[in-house]
Protein backbone atom coordinates (compact mmCIF):
# COMPACT_ATOMS: atom_id res chain seq x y z
CA UNK A 1 0.00 0.00 0.00
CA UNK A 2 2.75 2.16 1.20
CA UNK A 3 4.60 2.02 -2.07
CA UNK A 4 1.83 3.05 -4.23
CA UNK A 5 0.81 6.39 -1.53
CA UNK A 6 4.64 7.07 -2.27
CA UNK A 7 4.70 7.47 -5.61
CA UNK A 8 1.80 9.17 -6.16
CA UNK A 9 3.25 11.69 -3.59
CA UNK A 10 6.36 11.87 -5.28
CA UNK A 11 4.84 12.78 -8.38
CA UNK A 12 2.83 14.83 -6.99
CA UNK A 13 5.62 16.62 -5.30
CA UNK A 14 8.31 16.48 -8.50
CA UNK A 15 5.46 18.35 -10.54
CA UNK A 16 5.15 21.28 -7.93
CA UNK A 17 7.56 24.12 -7.18
CA UNK A 18 10.30 23.50 -4.53
CA UNK A 19 10.79 26.34 -1.62
CA UNK A 20 14.22 26.48 -0.85
CA UNK A 21 15.68 26.67 2.48
CA UNK A 22 16.84 29.84 4.27
CA UNK A 23 20.53 29.76 4.36
CA UNK A 24 23.31 29.25 6.77
CA UNK A 25 20.88 26.13 8.07
CA UNK A 26 22.22 22.50 7.48
CA UNK A 27 19.93 20.70 6.17
CA UNK A 28 19.15 17.08 7.82
CA UNK A 29 19.70 14.24 5.20
CA UNK A 30 16.97 12.47 3.45
CA UNK A 31 17.88 9.24 4.61
CA UNK A 32 18.24 10.50 8.39
CA UNK A 33 14.34 11.55 8.07
CA UNK A 34 13.40 8.70 5.95
CA UNK A 35 14.80 5.90 8.42
CA UNK A 36 12.97 7.94 11.42
CA UNK A 37 9.83 5.30 12.62
CA UNK A 38 6.57 6.12 12.44
CA UNK A 39 6.51 5.83 16.78
CA UNK A 40 8.66 8.94 16.64
CA UNK A 41 6.90 10.81 14.22
CA UNK A 42 6.46 13.87 16.39
CA UNK A 43 10.43 14.03 15.10
CA UNK A 44 9.14 15.34 11.60
CA UNK A 45 7.18 18.63 13.42
CA UNK A 46 9.14 21.54 15.13
CA UNK A 47 7.61 24.60 17.27
CA UNK A 48 10.65 26.46 16.36
CA UNK A 49 11.76 29.38 14.28
CA UNK A 50 13.16 26.69 11.62
CA UNK A 51 11.36 24.29 9.60
CA UNK A 52 8.88 24.78 6.67
CA UNK A 53 5.12 24.77 6.82
CA UNK A 54 2.97 23.10 5.00
CA UNK A 55 0.79 24.95 2.66
CA UNK A 56 -3.13 24.77 2.61
CA UNK A 57 -2.95 24.37 -1.25
CA UNK A 58 -0.28 21.39 -0.93
CA UNK A 59 -1.85 19.73 1.82
CA UNK A 60 -4.72 19.43 -0.48
CA UNK A 61 -2.75 18.25 -2.99
CA UNK A 62 -1.46 15.05 -1.08
CA UNK A 63 -4.59 14.55 0.36
CA UNK A 64 -6.14 13.91 -2.94
CA UNK A 65 -3.26 11.91 -4.09
CA UNK A 66 -3.40 10.21 -1.37
CA UNK A 67 -7.07 9.02 -1.45
CA UNK A 68 -6.83 7.88 -5.27
CA UNK A 69 -3.77 5.74 -4.02
CA UNK A 70 -5.61 3.88 -1.28
CA UNK A 71 -8.53 3.81 -3.03
CA UNK A 72 -6.47 1.78 -5.52
CA UNK A 73 -4.86 -0.28 -2.93
CA UNK A 74 -8.39 -1.59 -2.04
CA UNK A 75 -9.11 0.52 0.51
CA UNK A 76 -12.58 1.05 1.97
CA UNK A 77 -13.96 4.57 1.59
CA UNK A 78 -14.84 5.46 4.82
CA UNK A 79 -10.95 3.98 6.08
CA UNK A 80 -9.86 6.65 3.49
CA UNK A 81 -12.21 9.02 4.72
CA UNK A 82 -10.89 7.90 8.13
CA UNK A 83 -7.15 8.30 7.48
CA UNK A 84 -7.75 11.66 5.46
CA UNK A 85 -8.93 13.22 8.26
CA UNK A 86 -6.01 12.14 10.58
CA UNK A 87 -3.70 13.32 8.27
CA UNK A 88 -5.75 16.31 7.85
CA UNK A 89 -5.55 16.90 11.56
CA UNK A 90 -2.02 15.96 12.02
CA UNK A 91 -0.22 18.23 9.29
CA UNK A 92 -2.68 21.01 9.41
CA UNK A 93 -0.97 24.33 10.70
CA UNK A 94 2.27 22.18 11.61
CA UNK A 95 5.91 23.06 10.59
CA UNK A 96 8.18 20.43 9.28
CA UNK A 97 11.46 20.29 10.47
CA UNK A 98 14.38 21.35 7.62
CA UNK A 99 15.09 17.97 6.06
CA UNK A 100 11.86 16.04 6.95
CA UNK A 101 9.43 15.42 3.47
CA UNK A 102 5.94 15.81 3.68
CA UNK A 103 5.74 11.96 2.63
CA UNK A 104 8.02 10.90 5.64
CA UNK A 105 5.50 13.10 7.61
CA UNK A 106 2.50 11.28 5.92
CA UNK A 107 4.10 7.63 6.48
CA UNK A 108 4.47 8.16 9.61
CA UNK A 109 0.86 9.38 10.63
CA UNK A 110 -0.84 6.83 8.45
CA UNK A 111 0.96 4.18 10.22
CA UNK A 112 -0.10 5.44 13.48
CA UNK A 113 -3.87 5.57 12.13
CA UNK A 114 -3.65 2.19 10.94
CA UNK A 115 -2.52 1.20 14.48
CA UNK A 116 -5.07 2.41 15.74
CA UNK A 117 -7.65 0.82 13.46
CA UNK A 118 -5.92 -2.55 13.64
CA UNK A 119 -5.71 -2.65 17.29
CA UNK A 120 -8.59 -5.24 18.65
CA UNK A 121 -8.51 -6.79 22.30
CA UNK A 122 -6.49 -10.44 21.33
CA UNK A 123 -8.85 -13.15 21.07
CA UNK A 124 -7.55 -16.73 22.82
CA UNK A 125 -9.71 -19.10 21.12
CA UNK A 126 -7.92 -21.58 22.76
CA UNK A 127 -8.36 -20.29 26.20
CA UNK A 128 -11.89 -19.81 25.41
CA UNK A 129 -12.39 -22.92 24.22
CA UNK A 130 -10.93 -24.39 27.57
CA UNK A 131 -13.15 -23.03 29.50
CA UNK A 132 -16.36 -23.32 28.00
CA UNK A 133 -19.04 -25.35 30.28
CA UNK A 134 -20.73 -26.98 29.06
CA UNK A 135 -19.01 -28.76 26.15
CA UNK A 136 -18.87 -28.94 23.30
CA UNK A 137 -17.72 -24.82 22.02
CA UNK A 138 -19.65 -24.53 18.52
CA UNK A 139 -17.85 -22.48 15.59
CA UNK A 140 -19.62 -22.11 12.60
CA UNK A 141 -18.59 -21.01 9.37
CA UNK A 142 -19.84 -18.71 6.72
CA UNK A 143 -18.73 -16.95 3.39
CA UNK A 144 -18.75 -16.91 0.06
CA UNK A 145 -17.20 -19.82 -2.98
CA UNK A 146 -13.73 -20.09 -3.63
CA UNK A 147 -12.29 -18.05 -0.13
CA UNK A 148 -10.99 -21.27 1.30
CA UNK A 149 -13.30 -21.59 3.77
CA UNK A 150 -13.32 -25.76 3.84
CA UNK A 151 -9.56 -25.82 4.12
CA UNK A 152 -9.68 -23.01 7.10
CA UNK A 153 -12.34 -25.21 8.91
CA UNK A 154 -9.86 -28.25 8.57
CA UNK A 155 -6.68 -25.79 9.19
CA UNK A 156 -8.37 -24.77 12.37
CA UNK A 157 -9.07 -28.19 13.70
CA UNK A 158 -5.29 -28.96 13.18
CA UNK A 159 -4.14 -25.69 15.50
CA UNK A 160 -7.44 -26.83 18.02
CA UNK A 161 -5.90 -30.35 17.87
CA UNK A 162 -2.29 -30.02 18.62
CA UNK A 163 -3.35 -27.81 21.82
CA UNK A 164 -4.53 -30.97 23.19
CA UNK A 165 -8.52 -30.30 22.13
CA UNK A 166 -10.79 -33.04 21.45
CA UNK A 167 -12.11 -31.44 18.39
CA UNK A 168 -15.19 -32.66 15.70
CA UNK A 169 -16.17 -31.14 12.70
CA UNK A 170 -19.61 -31.23 10.89
CA UNK A 171 -19.59 -31.49 7.13
CA UNK A 172 -22.45 -28.75 6.93
CA UNK A 173 -21.75 -28.03 2.89
CA UNK A 174 -24.33 -30.87 1.92
CA UNK A 175 -24.85 -28.84 -1.79
CA UNK A 176 -21.14 -30.03 -2.26
CA UNK A 177 -20.27 -33.52 -2.63
CA UNK A 178 -16.84 -32.36 -3.51
CA UNK A 179 -17.33 -30.41 -0.12
CA UNK A 180 -17.73 -33.66 2.04
CA UNK A 181 -14.93 -35.33 0.43
CA UNK A 182 -12.63 -33.00 1.03
CA UNK A 183 -13.21 -32.72 4.62
CA UNK A 184 -13.32 -36.70 4.91
CA UNK A 185 -9.42 -36.33 3.13
CA UNK A 186 -8.60 -33.76 5.94
CA UNK A 187 -10.36 -35.51 8.72
CA UNK A 188 -8.82 -38.85 7.99
CA UNK A 189 -5.14 -36.72 7.76
CA UNK A 190 -5.14 -34.70 11.00
CA UNK A 191 -7.03 -37.81 12.86
CA UNK A 192 -10.27 -35.84 13.44
CA UNK A 193 -13.60 -36.87 13.12
CA UNK A 194 -15.80 -35.70 10.27
CA UNK A 195 -19.72 -35.88 11.03
CA UNK A 196 -21.74 -36.22 7.47
CA UNK A 197 -24.39 -37.41 5.72
CA UNK A 198 -25.30 -37.59 2.09
CA UNK A 199 -24.92 -35.11 -0.46
CA UNK A 200 -28.50 -33.10 -0.28
CA UNK A 201 -29.17 -34.00 3.49
CA UNK A 202 -30.29 -30.92 5.63
CA UNK A 203 -27.19 -29.26 7.28
CA UNK A 204 -28.90 -28.07 10.37
CA UNK A 205 -29.14 -32.14 10.94
CA UNK A 206 -25.18 -32.32 10.40
CA UNK A 207 -24.69 -30.32 12.57
CA UNK A 208 -26.50 -31.39 15.70
CA UNK A 209 -25.30 -34.59 15.36
CA UNK A 210 -21.90 -33.73 15.17
CA UNK A 211 -22.67 -31.78 18.42
CA UNK A 212 -24.47 -34.94 20.03
CA UNK A 213 -21.01 -36.96 18.86
CA UNK A 214 -19.19 -34.12 20.52
CA UNK A 215 -21.27 -34.45 23.53
CA UNK A 216 -21.13 -38.26 23.76
CA UNK A 217 -17.41 -38.60 23.64
CA UNK A 218 -16.45 -35.27 26.02
CA UNK A 219 -15.05 -33.49 23.00
CA UNK A 220 -14.02 -29.72 23.13
CA UNK A 221 -15.20 -27.94 19.95
CA UNK A 222 -17.39 -28.80 16.61
CA UNK A 223 -16.26 -27.11 13.72
CA UNK A 224 -19.15 -26.60 11.49
CA UNK A 225 -18.47 -25.96 7.88
CA UNK A 226 -21.32 -24.18 6.07
CA UNK A 227 -22.22 -24.26 2.35
CA UNK A 228 -20.70 -21.20 0.69
CA UNK A 229 -23.34 -19.37 -0.06
CA UNK A 230 -23.77 -15.52 -1.33
CA UNK A 231 -24.97 -12.67 0.87
CA UNK A 232 -27.87 -11.99 -1.63
CA UNK A 233 -29.10 -15.94 -1.58
CA UNK A 234 -32.44 -15.88 0.60
CA UNK A 235 -32.32 -19.79 0.71
CA UNK A 236 -28.81 -20.62 1.78
CA UNK A 237 -29.17 -17.82 4.16
CA UNK A 238 -32.13 -18.89 5.70
CA UNK A 239 -30.28 -22.50 5.90
CA UNK A 240 -27.04 -21.24 7.90
CA UNK A 241 -30.26 -19.07 10.07
CA UNK A 242 -31.36 -22.70 10.98
CA UNK A 243 -28.40 -24.12 11.84
CA UNK A 244 -27.50 -21.47 14.51
CA UNK A 245 -31.38 -22.14 15.88
CA UNK A 246 -30.51 -25.97 16.19
CA UNK A 247 -27.15 -25.60 17.53
CA UNK A 248 -26.50 -22.40 18.96
CA UNK A 249 -22.85 -21.73 18.08
CA UNK A 250 -20.98 -19.83 20.34
CA UNK A 251 -19.11 -18.42 17.84
CA UNK A 252 -19.39 -17.45 13.98
CA UNK A 253 -16.58 -16.75 11.75
CA UNK A 254 -16.81 -14.81 8.66
CA UNK A 255 -13.46 -16.54 5.96
CA UNK A 256 -12.65 -13.88 3.49
CA UNK A 257 -10.03 -13.92 0.36
CA UNK A 258 -8.05 -11.10 0.65
CA UNK A 259 -7.30 -10.82 -2.91
CA UNK A 260 -11.36 -9.94 -3.81
CA UNK A 261 -10.88 -6.40 -2.57
CA UNK A 262 -13.34 -4.38 -1.44
CA UNK A 263 -15.99 -7.33 -2.47
CA UNK A 264 -14.74 -8.82 0.85
CA UNK A 265 -16.13 -6.08 2.65
CA UNK A 266 -19.10 -5.86 1.26
CA UNK A 267 -19.82 -9.59 1.87
CA UNK A 268 -18.41 -9.37 5.52
CA UNK A 269 -20.96 -6.62 5.96
CA UNK A 270 -24.13 -8.15 4.56
CA UNK A 271 -22.87 -11.26 6.45
CA UNK A 272 -22.54 -9.39 9.70
CA UNK A 273 -26.43 -8.10 9.19
CA UNK A 274 -28.36 -10.85 7.97
CA UNK A 275 -26.69 -13.32 10.12
CA UNK A 276 -23.99 -11.55 12.82
CA UNK A 277 -20.57 -12.49 12.58
CA UNK A 278 -18.23 -12.52 15.79
CA UNK A 279 -15.05 -12.54 14.41
CA UNK A 280 -12.56 -12.69 11.06
CA UNK A 281 -10.54 -15.20 8.86
CA UNK A 282 -9.03 -13.77 5.97
CA UNK A 283 -6.84 -16.18 3.55
CA UNK A 284 -4.24 -15.41 0.67
CA UNK A 285 -3.18 -13.01 3.17
CA UNK A 286 0.45 -13.77 1.84
CA UNK A 287 -0.43 -13.18 -1.72
CA UNK A 288 -2.13 -9.83 -0.94
CA UNK A 289 0.01 -7.19 -2.04
CA UNK A 290 -2.05 -4.18 -1.61
CA UNK A 291 -3.53 -4.85 1.56
CA UNK A 292 -6.17 -2.67 1.19
CA UNK A 293 -9.07 -5.50 1.93
CA UNK A 294 -7.58 -6.98 5.50
CA UNK A 295 -7.64 -3.16 6.84
CA UNK A 296 -11.09 -2.15 5.48
CA UNK A 297 -13.10 -5.36 6.55
CA UNK A 298 -11.71 -4.95 10.38
CA UNK A 299 -12.85 -1.15 9.96
CA UNK A 300 -16.15 -1.62 8.76
CA UNK A 301 -17.24 -4.70 10.56
CA UNK A 302 -15.62 -3.62 14.05
CA UNK A 303 -14.53 -7.09 14.36
CA UNK A 304 -11.58 -9.04 15.41
CA UNK A 305 -9.34 -11.05 12.95
CA UNK A 306 -8.59 -14.27 14.70
CA UNK A 307 -6.15 -15.95 11.68
CA UNK A 308 -5.18 -14.98 8.30
CA UNK A 309 -4.04 -17.74 5.59
CA UNK A 310 -0.73 -17.25 4.51
CA UNK A 311 -0.36 -20.05 2.65
CA UNK A 312 -1.07 -23.92 1.77
CA UNK A 313 -0.03 -26.12 4.54
CA UNK A 314 -1.82 -26.61 8.02
CA UNK A 315 0.59 -24.91 9.36
CA UNK A 316 -0.05 -21.39 7.20
CA UNK A 317 -3.45 -20.84 9.34
CA UNK A 318 -1.85 -18.32 12.00
CA UNK A 319 -3.39 -15.73 14.49
CA UNK A 320 -3.64 -12.41 13.54
CA UNK A 321 -0.72 -9.83 13.73
CA UNK A 322 -1.52 -6.03 13.81
CA UNK A 323 2.73 -5.46 13.31
CA UNK A 324 3.19 -7.81 10.98
CA UNK A 325 0.23 -6.56 8.65
CA UNK A 326 1.57 -2.71 9.39
CA UNK A 327 4.90 -4.11 8.22
CA UNK A 328 3.78 -5.14 5.31
CA UNK A 329 1.25 -2.05 4.28
CA UNK A 330 4.15 -0.25 4.55
CA UNK A 331 6.97 -1.56 3.19
CA UNK A 332 9.31 -0.12 1.19
CA UNK A 333 9.51 -0.92 -2.94
CA UNK A 334 8.11 0.06 -6.25
CA UNK A 335 4.53 0.87 -6.40
CA UNK A 336 3.09 -2.26 -8.13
Amino acid sequence: MWAAIKARLRGSRDSAPESAPPTNVTTQPKSAASAAPAAAKEEYFTEGFLGTRVKEARLEDVLDELEIALLESDVALPVVERLRRDLKKELAGRKLRWGVEVEDAVKGTLEASVRTILARPPVDLVAIVRAQQPKPYVIMFVGVNGTGKTTTVAKLAGILRDQGLGVAIAAGDTFRAGAIEQLLVHGERLGIKVVRQQEGSDPAAVAYDAVQHARARHLDVVLVDTAGRQHTNENLVEEAKKIRRVVAPQMTLFVGDALSGNDVVEQATKFQASLGVDGLVLTKMDADVKGGAALSTIYVTKKPMLYMGVGQGYGDLRPFDPEWMVRRLFAEGEAS
